[in-house]
């Protein structure tokens, strides 16, 4: 994949909540119009598979650490992404919505455990399908399609077995999954994201352990290496930017 594609996005790309798109568009606040953003500036909104897509159960897809988390007893958040806004069943819906809103691009994560249920081996062939007809459903209304390799969302079966994100072995996998989205999606993807604000993934997830999967909190004479574990991580990804 061309370097210059591979930029995450950010050529004059900014992503917008919807209600500021909307706001904006009706003149509203500043009276701000279209006139007033630069040339070749792109009005996008973005999602993530486990808050959107829905359909946990259906068509192969496995837990991912979100599954996990907020299904285990004392979850804060009293919900799920179970069905949340059923994108899997209604992508058109929502991308005539994104038209009638007036939006240009639109970033949405792609669930490994949806995709690969196993995190390695086969492809899910009704996983392929929904993320081939969600992204040729954008192009064919006119919305550029951006795509987030991962949204926090880890296939559960990863973590159970080598611990996820702490182990080197993550590598392997997780390059991999990107090839094959690259390899599936690509020839119509041009912009990806490899990791949705890592630095909240790892202070939530290993650090403070607001999000999955609470696997460290702040050092203490309990747990020694929590901070370690957050250095393993920075160290992965570093290693990561030298595979990439």
């Amino acid at each position: 994949m061309d370097a210059a594609k591979l930029n995450l996005g950010f050529n004059l790309f900014f992503i917008f909540q919807l209600k500021f798109v909307v706001f904006a568009a009706v003149g509203g606040g500043g009276g701000y119009s279209r006139s007033d953003f630069p040339p070749g500036f792109v009005f996008g909104a973005s999602t993530s598979a486990y808050q959107y897509e829905g359909a946990a159960d259906k068509d192969g897809r496995t837990p991912s650490i979100w599954d996990t988390f907020v299904h285990a007893e004392g979850n804060f958040n009293e919900g799920n992404g179970d069905i949340a806004c059923d994108g899997y069943h209604k992508y058109k819906e929502d991308v005539r919505l994104m038209v009638d809103t007036g939006l240009e691009a639109y970033r949405f994560s792609i669930s490994w455990s949806r995709l690969i249920p196993n995190g390695r081996g086969p492809v899910n062939v009704k996983g392929l399908q929904y993320y081939n007809n969600l992204i040729n459903e954008l192009i064919k209304n006119g919305i550029q399609p951006h795509a987030t390799l991962h949204h926090y969302d880890l296939p559960q079966t990863l973590e159970d077995e080598y611990g996820g994100w702490l182990n080197r072995e993550i590598v392997k996998d997780f390059t991999a999954y990107a090839d094959i989205c690259f390899r599936e999606f690509g020839d119509r993807v041009l912009y990806w994201t490899t990791v949705n604000e890592a630095n909240v993934f790892v202070l939530g997830g290993y650090d403070l352990g607001f999000v999955p999967p609470q696997r460290c909190s702040a050092p203490s004479p309990k747990n020694p290496s929590s901070f370690l574990g957050c250095l393993r991580y920075q160290v992965l990804v570093d290693h990561f930017k030298e595979k990439i």
